[in-house]
C-alpha cells in the first residue's frame, strides 16, 4: 500500500495477509449464498442462470486459494502452520484504528 495512504486512512497495519483473507472469506460467502438460491429457483430459466453464477464463484474461489498458498498467505494443509498465520492476522485486525 502506498505509504501517504496508508497515512492519510490510518491503514499503515492492514497487511496484504488481512485483505486476502476478507477476499476469501467473501469469496466463501458468496458460493454459499449461490448455492442456496440454486436450491430456491422455481423455473429453470433462472436456475441455470444460478448455476452458471455459482460456477463462477466457485472458480473465482480456487483463483482466490491459489494465489493465496502461492505467497505462503494460506496453508490449507499444514493446519499448525495456518494457526500460527491467523493468530498473526488477528493481531493486524486488531491493531487497525477505527
Amino acid at each position: 500500500m502506498n505509504t501517504i495512504v496508508e497515512y492519510m486512512t490510518g491503514l499503515g497495519t492492514l497487511t496484504d495477509e488481512v485483505i486476502a483473507m476478507d477476499f476469501l472469506m467473501n469469496a466463501k460467502s458468496g458460493v454459499r449464498n449461490y448455492a442456496m438460491a440454486v436450491t430456491e429457483c422455481v423455473t429453470p430459466e433462472i436456475k441455470q442462470m444460478m448455476m452458471k453464477q455459482l460456477d463462477e464463484a466457485i472458480d473465482s474461489h480456487e483463483k482466490i486459494i491459489n494465489y493465496m498458498m502461492q505467497r505462503g498467505l494460506y496453508h490449507p494443509y499444514h493446519i499448525s502452520e495456518q494457526i500460527q498465520l491467523d493468530l498473526k492476522n488477528i493481531q493486524t485486525a486488531e491493531n487497525i484504528p477505527s
